[in-house]
């Protein structure tokens, strides 16, 4: 087999979805901004791009798997903030929605970006969104746009 890599072309007529949890808005809000600007900025009209909001990231792969049988979609781009708490919740939220999104893309075969953010504080989630580690929005996004493309090419 030949070397098959995909790049960030968007597919021919390709729509997106982001999929964001409303919980914890002040970087949700961030992740879709920065998800949405990458799209645009890699020539995918606003209008392909369907933003969807969920309550909190424990909702993101029921939609997500809503989303990938409707076959309407690329790819999912993924958006939440999972901050450790006191009791055992944010290993049930966080792992359950991990596992539930890589449940969806392998279903499905719809590429199930993982953009959700499993932190120990808040300032954790911070720089992962637009702080010092970059925007994880963004770098979902670029994911959907690399998978959608190198699935085109795989028989």
């Amino acid at each position: 087999m030949p070397h098959i890599e995909g790049d960030l072309r968007s597919p021919q007529g390709a729509r997106f979805a982001i999929i964001a949890s409303r919980w914890n808005p002040r970087i949700t809000d961030t992740l879709v901004a920065a998800a949405r600007k990458t799209f645009a900025d890699n020539g995918v009209d606003e209008d392909m791009v369907d933003v969807i909001r969920v309550p909190g990231a424990w909702e993101i792969p029921l939609a997500a798997a809503r989303i990938a049988a409707a076959g309407e979609h690329a790819a999912v781009v993924a958006l939440g903030c999972v901050v450790r708490g006191d009791t055992r919740h944010y290993e049930q939220v966080a792992d359950g929605c991990s596992d539930g999104l890589m449940r969806v893309a392998l279903d499905s075969g719809v590429p199930v970006c993982n953009g959700v953010l499993a932190v120990e504080r808040f300032e954790d989630a911070e720089a992962r969104a637009g702080g010092s580690h970059g925007n994880k929005g963004e770098e979902a996004a670029l994911v959907a746009l690399e998978m959608s493309h190198l699935l085109e090419q795989l028989p």
